[in-house]
């Protein structure tokens, strides 16, 4: 399954910097509002040591991680939601990402302008929220009265959308973000089909200074608070040194990591965070041709993990045989896995954990 994650923030608080960190992507942005008109996209690899880990014991051909796909979303502006700075063709690009990051400056530079003249994280985040819930409010509106007429023909799909609009409407009236309501699994799945950019699931990104990686600056923990009271997440990152590091050969990377007291760029975490976020998890498949990783949500069974190889495996299920990487890291190969009694066979019920390695077994397509 493929993941779309949007960066979204004010102008000049860094999103396209870090884009580019993350893509690798290239120079920076011109430092003007709506540098970004149509929306710059990368593919960016999940970080996962297990898959070095794996390739340990079973040699193979390449490694292949999860991935997701990140989109650099125009800087949104207060009015954008009544077309300030264009802002309604932006925000149609919000629509139709799964989750948003969103960019907050914590940081002073009187040589990159603020658009509001001061730096102030808590009144960027409800700008940006004021933007998003007004265009949203303006949706469910229009999709309200539709909804309500063909609910009284009898259509019952109209009528279960007539009674999530219902609890969404009072909150965007409020100001507050339509993934604040109290929806079941069912209507959650439902309401993704209005595109209502609030009802997706945010993870704050603190931009911060060279001088404070972790995050210890008091605009930091304004955005943590926020972020605890809305049930959501924060990631400190310095956008100019994580781009600085991009650009590096990997030698020089990890020897100015190293002198930073760092383990890894603060992008990995990031994109690990953001993968997270959604609830989704990795299996491996691991043979002579790659070791792959491949994205499920939680709670996923072994035929749908199946199918995300491919829809027949799905279809042809028979069971799956599975260990994990502590086994392989313990016995060493699959051959002293199965001897110590440690490979299992499952059936279309098992629910697949994050880190299962399994070899899918198929009626028609044998064994893959």
């Amino acid at each position: 399954m493929s993941l779309d994650v949007g960066i979204i923030g004010l102008p000049n608080v860094g999103k396209s910097t870090i884009f580019n960190a993350l893509t690798a992507a290239g120079a920076l942005a011109a430092n003007y509002p709506f540098a970004t008109i149509e929306p710059n996209v990368g593919i960016v690899n999940v970080p996962d040591p297990r898959l070095k880990q794996i390739h340990q014991y079973i040699t193979t051909d390449k490694i292949v991680p999860a991935s997701v796909r990140i989109v650099d979303i125009a800087g949104i502006v207060r009015g954008a939601s009544t077309g300030e700075g264009l802002g309604n063709k932006f925000l149609s690009h919000i629509r139709e990402v799964d989750e948003v990051l969103q960019v907050v400056r914590c940081f002073e530079d009187p040589d990159i302008t603020h658009v509001d003249g001061k730096i102030d994280p808590l009144r960027d985040i409800e700008t940006i929220n004021t933007e998003l819930c007004l265009a949203d409010l303006e949706t469910v509106t229009s999709t309200m009265d539709k909804a309500v007429r063909l609910a009284r023909s009898g259509d019952k799909d109209a009528t279960a959308r007539v009674d999530i609009l219902k609890k969404v409407l009072p909150l965007l009236e409020a100001g507050r973000p339509a993934r604040a309501a109290d929806l079941s699994e069912d209507e959650k799945k439902l309401i993704k089909s209005l595109g209502l950019m609030t009802a997706k699931k945010v993870l704050f990104v603190a931009n911060v200074a060279e001088n404070d990686l972790e995050g210890k600056d008091p605009l930091v923990q304004v955005v943590r608070d926020y972020a605890a009271s809305v049930n959501s997440e924060v990631v400190p990152v310095c956008g100019k040194l994580e781009a600085e590091l991009s650009e590096l050969p990997e030698a020089d990377r990890n020897e100015m990591l190293e002198s930073l007291g760092l383990k890894e760029p603060a992008l990995a975490s990031l994109t690990r965070a953001a993968y997270h976020l959604l609830g989704l998890q990795s299996y491996f498949t691991a043979g002579q041709i790659e070791i792959r990783a491949w994205t499920i949500t939680q709670g996923t069974k072994a035929p749908q993990a199946a199918g995300v190889i491919h829809g027949d495996l799905e279809k042809s299920f028979i069971k799956a045989e599975v260990f994990t990487v502590e086994d392989l890291l313990k016995h060493k190969s699959e051959a002293a896995i199965k001897a110590a009694g440690r490979l299992r066979l499952e059936g279309k019920e098992y629910v697949m954990q994050d880190g299962d390695i399994v070899h899918f077994q198929a009626g028609l397509a044998g064994k893959k």
